[in-house]
This record gives C-alpha cells, structure tokens and sequence, in this order.
C-alpha cells in the first residue's frame, strides 16, 4: 500500500475548451485509506479516478504515488488494480482464468499463479468456484470475481469505478459490506467512485464530495454530514433544509440569526465565516434535528403542514414556514396531525451549522 496526491490536478478534453471536467483538485490519500470520490453524474470524479489510474494524462498538475511522479506513466506501469462499473470479465475464460489474467500478464509462474488465485478466490468468499464459467454466476458473484482480479495482483492502490451500480438494493448492500470487509484485511490503499450517499456514507475513511469538476470538501463521513461546508455539500448529502437568515450578531464560532417567527438562535459556524450582523447566513439543520411542537411556542419556527408521509421509522413532513418548505423527519408524531395543522418547530441549535453558498 502506497499513499497517493493529487496535486492542482485539472483536465480539459477539448483544447482551449473553457470549461475543465476536472478543475485544480488537491487530495492527499493515505497508505491504507479508503477514500471515496462522491458527486453527482458530470462531475468529474470518473475523470480524476481515470487519471489516477493513467487512462487519461492531466493537462495540468502532478499525481505522485509515494514519492514517485507518475503523472504520465502509462497504467501498465502504475501498479494499480481496477474495478470496473461493467466488471469487464472475459465471458469465455473460467473464474480461476480471469482472476489469473493479470498474472498471466506479469508472467508469474503457474503455481504460485494458482496459489495467488485460490488465496485472492477465498479473499472474496468465492473458494471452489474456478471452474466456473462466468456466465453461471450470479451479478454479485460476477461483481467479487472482478475484485479478486484486481486484488490478485497485489495492487498498490485499487481503484473502483461505481462497482454496484449494477446490483440490486439489497445486494448493493451485502456486497459493499464485502468489498469493506476485503479492503480492510488487505490494507490496500483504495480509492472508490460513487454517486451513492449511503454507499459512500458507510464505506469510507474519508470523502471528497465534487461538483462541477471541483472539490467541495474532504472529511470523515461524519463531517460531511454534521458539518457541511457549503450548501451544496449540505443538500447532496442525505437530506437538509438550508435556510437563509438574516445575521444578528457574529462571534467566531457562532452566527445568532433571526427566525422567521422572530426567536433569535446563535447557530455554530466555521472559523473565518466572514458573516457581519445585517448579512445574510445560509443555515445547514437536517430534517430530523427539527423537533415538532406547538404553533404558540415563541422559540418556535410557525409553519403550516403541507404534506405527512409515515415511513415506518419516522414521520416524513413537509411544513411551510414564510412560504419555504421545511423537511421534518420525527419520530414522535402527536396523534391526529394532518395536512393543514398549523405547527411550531423547534430546531436543535447545536445540529444547526452556517455553511457557505
């Protein structure tokens, strides 16, 4: 395993084109991490993981492995085994065959090619399946056959480029246990591609959310979801309510807004906000981190109920405050509240958090 840096990394496909799929991106990956790269589709995290892995050369910026510059290395010369959205397996080779294909490759000897193959088959829960041919196997299966190709080789660094798109819910869900589960024994340094929060959310040591070729923020799960940086990140990630608040007073941690219902609530905020009383303050709180209560409460958002959706879990609620919808997720409901009861609603102030435009 390897650490890897992306330094001021940008691509652009047509030339003296305006517009970068990938636009000055710094990530510094540590030996052993799994790092992921989330973002809607476009927005350039397919691209950066291409370049990581040599498909496409930057047009500006260095990629270093370790100490090594291997930004126009080829990648057959990187070290690095990939995973890919398609699995892109050979339909005429056995399991045993497309695990060993890159072996085969590197000219390994046949029994320690066996060996590697058997030891990378157990790795993935598939022992005793390399007789198989692939199209025997299920979309799962197929899916762990392509990662014990890719870790058989002994990768510096895997890369995985939406590998689950292609599965089932529930089956996204065994196999990005597995995937963890494999990544963690071999302490590889792996850098995953998603468009999925939850996937993204319950693998990760760490993510870079992008958008429109540029890094948002990087930071534990936990981070990205109780400290988003920008409205944004605060909206792809899971559900929020990003409220816009006139600032009353300004301190370096904290950013006291007025309430549409006239409550003032100092609200945790980054240091360097920048935000003067008479501004404006965008204002991160999820749906449920806002308790319901009583219309009268005078600490209380006033608000209307337009729509209930019981889950199961939760109450699903959508209340308009001052003409803007306000997503609620309670788990104590009072009985009998419909479409149409006038609420209050109390926000958590220590799960709010000002984030930038």
């Amino acid at each position: 395993m390897i650490d890897v840096t992306l330094e001021s990394v940008s691509k652009r496909f047509a030339r003296g084109g305006d517009a970068a799929a990938v636009d000055q991106v710094d990530i510094s990956i540590a030996a052993g991490e799994f790092f992921t790269l989330l973002g809607p589709s476009g927005c350039g995290k397919t691209t950066t993981l291409r370049m990581v892995a040599g498909f496409y050369f930057p047009t500006s910026g260095r990629i270093r492995f370790g100490a090594e510059d291997v930004t126009h290395r080829p990648p057959n010369k990187r070290d690095t085994g990939m995973v890919f959205q398609n699995y892109a397996l050979f339909p005429h080779m056995t399991v045993a065959q497309n695990v060993a294909y890159g072996l085969k490759i590197r000219k390994v000897g046949r029994a320690e090619s066996k060996r590697r193959v058997e030891e990378a088959l157990g790795q993935v829960h598939l022992a005793g399946y390399g007789h198989r041919r692939i199209d025997e196997l299920s979309g799962g299966q197929q899916q762990r056959v392509a990662l014990a190709r890719a870790l058989v080789i002994r990768p510096r660094t895997l890369l995985l480029d939406e590998p689950l798109s292609n599965l089932d819910a529930k089956l996204r869900e065994e196999t990005r246990l597995e995937i963890r589960r494999i990544q963690r024994e071999a302490g590889t340094t792996s850098i995953y591609v998603t468009h999925d929060q939850a996937e993204a959310m319950a693998m990760s040591d760490r993510i870079a959310v992008m958008q429109a070729g540029r890094v948002q923020q990087i930071g534990a799960p936990q981070e990205i979801y109780h400290r988003p940086a920008t409205s944004f990140v605060a909206r792809f990630i899971g559900r929020s309510n990003v409220l816009s608040l006139p600032v009353v007073a300004a301190a370096e941690e904290t950013v006291t807004v007025r309430l549409p219902g006239g409550a003032e609530v100092a609200a945790p905020a980054p240091a360097g906000h920048g935000l003067r009383e008479g501004g404006t303050a965008l204002v991160s709180v999820r749906p449920e981190h806002i308790g319901l209560t009583s219309a009268t409460d005078p600490d209380a958002l006033p608000g209307q109920v337009t729509d209930v959706e019981f889950t199961g879990m939760a109450t699903n609620l959508v209340v308009d405050v001052a003409g803007e919808p306000v997503q609620v997720a309670a788990i104590d409901v009072p009985a009998g509240v419909a479409v149409g009861d006038q609420v209050g609603l109390r926000l958590v102030r220590d799960r709010m958090w000002v984030v930038r435009p």
